[in-house]
């Protein structure tokens, strides 16, 4: 793999994440660029890639199991009334170029593309900033625009048939360990009580680690948490969940989340503590 195929992440001089922009994967997997390993500043993998449970999990990024019916998460499809199917219907993400690069962040431009059209052009910003001697946080911002001449919508399994299952947004893969990890938030615990409910953050605590992923906008904030921790350990941003999510032709859809990475096990009150120094106003 060429330097130009990939970008490290530095934190005060230290690699914290890889970026993956041009991957060799099977079409069924919806290939896509994303980051692993992602680490804490002490150097925990807190990620995992293509995991045997869900190979078409990939680190961290951006998936969509529905854009018009074409499959931009990976694996099966849902189909009402069916279920989840093989269908020859999956799109990737294309790395067009870097609009800026540095060790600590970059500006990305990306196309959407299924069945040899585009859908979508994306623009994302992702920036690595240091916290603490101990935690430091992910600044993930993607801006989807329709450049089709017509309106399109953005589904999930959830808005096609199958409750609970509105995955499809910013996604990150955790690090799998021997028990599950702990998930709360300011004033929930528990994997039943938080997934699809709406919190200013939403917190998993592995043996040696922590992740808090905070939404950044207004808008962001709307959207519902997908958390897995018994299954899976995986956090997501749902973009459809009571309904799909509309894209006129032209418009852009936004959203910003900032993901603090943190060694150790973190409280609640620190970790509120630490997401209010890590989302800027």
């Amino acid at each position: 793999m060429t330097p130009h195929d990939t970008a490290v992440l530095r934190v005060a001089g230290r690699p914290v994440g890889r970026y993956v922009t041009r991957p060799e994967l099977p079409p069924r997997l919806a290939p896509r660029p994303y980051l692993h390993p992602v680490t804490t500043l002490a150097g925990t993998a807190v990620t995992e890639l293509s995991p045997a449970d869900h190979i078409h999990h990939l680190g961290v990024g951006v998936a969509v199991p529905d854009v018009e019916g074409s499959n931009f998460w990976g694996g099966r499809t849902y189909v009402r009334d069916q279920g989840p199917t093989e269908l020859d219907n999956h799109g990737a993400q294309r790395h067009t170029a870097f609009q800026l690069r540095d060790p600590d962040g970059f500006v990305e431009e990306l196309r959407w593309v299924a069945a040899g059209a585009e859908l979508l052009r994306e623009r994302r910003t992702v920036a690595a900033t240091e916290l603490t001697d101990s935690a430091w946080a992910l600044d993930f911002t993607f801006s989807l625009t329709n450049v089709t001449s017509g309106p399109l919508s953005i589904g999930s399994p959830a808005t096609n048939g199958r409750p609970g299952a509105a995955y499809g947004g910013f996604f990150w893969r955790a690090r799998k360990e021997d028990s599950a990890p702990d998930v709360f938030t300011l004033d929930r615990e528990g994997e039943r009580e938080i997934h699809g409910t709406r919190a200013p953050w939403v917190a998993l605590t592995g043996s040696t680690w922590t992740l808090i992923f905070a939404g950044a906008t207004e808008q962001t904030r709307r959207d519902p948490w997908f958390v897995r921790a018994e299954e899976y350990p995986g956090v997501g941003s749902s973009l459809a969940s009571e309904g799909r999510l509309p894209i006129p032709a032209g418009e852009t859809a936004v959203r910003r989340i900032v993901t603090v990475v943190a060694d150790g096990r973190i409280s609640r009150l620190e970790a509120a503590s630490l997401v209010r120094k890590a989302v800027s106003p």
